[in-house]
């Protein structure tokens, strides 16, 4: 009521009726951050009754529970286990990984790591860095014992610290690289590590095709011969990856910039219309707008560490990619974020019934926390 005539004053109102509250939000939001806070749940009448029955079951138990200290201490270590929830116990109850998994982008911090499904227990891993131990615990939750391929988009480390996390306790086919061996000292760490696993390192070009267990992807940079780079070579050298798998159309950029970018913008296969888009270089502000639009991603995904102090991911770099239509998701919020895809058959208008529409994929996100 007051708003209309005096906004500072309703402004000032509202703050102070808004303190006895604010613990309720407090503790939603902590709830919400768990790890399993959330799961899936029907919509419509049929999960409004699912969820009363539930709720109906539990207050009936509730009484009996109570009376038994064994069931009390039962309930305690179950609550215990959905919070801390130990790898092996995850994934017999189905909290992490979500059913149908084809991407996960671990949670390693200011890096890279993310991880593609190619059968039961099997991925191909692209990037894997900063932390050997964060890289085998993601890993670890996914069930991965078999990586037929590492690709490693550059050799910064914050793409390649990790690789021993990757072949510690699992069989690698091969890893595979840029051509520019930049920096140095971190590509001759990643032959060193690798030799020491009796594991081949190849070097991949752009038009190279590969497939395994259903997953499929093209390099479409950087070029044989280097090609023209940007300002950091390192970067700009980048792997640039377009990915299908059970539907799910990717685009992996590693880090390029810019030049690198507005190059790909004049390439056939440089710029398409993806369903999820690894956002090059942690969500940095040097992106060229008109790539973004042009790869017009349904989910992009952010790999970036929390408080880094490279300011990433860029508020405009978000701004830009959401005015596109993306849902934009970070791994400094929400942990490991996974993609699932499952092909449907989409119907406008008034179709007949032999009318076969069109066939598109209907993506979710799942978040680890």
């Amino acid at each position: 009521m007051l708003a209309p005539w005096a906004q500072p004053a309703a402004q000032a109102l509202a703050w102070c009726a808004g303190w006895p509250v604010r613990w309720v939000a407090w503790v939603a939001r902590t709830g919400a951050a768990l790890p399993g806070a959330g799961i899936g749940w029907p919509g419509g009448w049929a999960g409004a009754g699912l969820l009363a029955g539930a709720v109906l079951l539990l207050v009936a138990l509730g009484g009996l529970v109570l009376r038994s200290r064994w069931l009390v201490s039962g309930c305690a270590l179950l609550l215990v286990l959905v919070v801390v929830r130990p790898a092996p116990v995850t994934r017999v109850l189905g909290a992490w990984p979500p059913v149908g998994w084809r991407y996960v982008m671990c949670d390693v911090g200011q890096g890279d790591a993310t991880v593609l499904a190619a059968g039961a227990g099997s991925a191909v891993v692209v990037d894997a860095g900063p932390d050997p131990d964060r890289v085998a615990a993601c890993l670890d939750r996914l069930g991965v014992r078999r990586v037929p391929l590492v690709l490693l988009s550059h050799f910064h480390a914050d793409h390649v610290a990790g690789l021993e996390g990757v072949l510690r306790g699992r069989s690698v086919g091969a890893v595979q690289t840029t051509a520019l061996a930049e920096p140095a000292g971190q590509a001759a760490a990643v032959r060193r590590t690798a030799a020491e696993h009796g594991v081949p390192v190849l070097t991949a070009t752009a038009g190279e095709r590969r497939a395994v267990g259903g997953l499929s992807w093209e390099v479409v940079w950087p070029p044989a011969g280097g090609g023209p780079l940007g300002d950091d070579g390192p970067n700009d050298a980048s792997l640039v990856l377009v990915v299908r798998t059970g539907g799910v159309r990717l685009l992996l950029a590693g880090d390029v910039e810019p030049a690198v970018q507005r190059e790909l913008l004049r390439r056939p296969d440089g710029a398409p219309h993806v369903d999820v888009l690894k956002v090059p270089h942690h969500g940095s502000a040097y992106q060229e707008g008109e790539w973004v639009r042009r790869v017009a991603p349904r989910v992009a995904l952010v790999s970036v560490g929390a408080d880094n102090g490279y300011g990433h991911p860029a508020p405009r770099t978000l701004a830009a990619l959401r005015a596109t239509g993306a849902l934009v998701e970070r791994t400094d919020e929400h942990g490991d974020l996974a993609v699932t895809g499952a092909p449907v058959t989409r119907r406008s208008g008034a179709r007949t019934e032999d009318d076969a529409g069109e066939e598109v994929v209907r993506l979710e996100v799942a978040r680890e926390r």
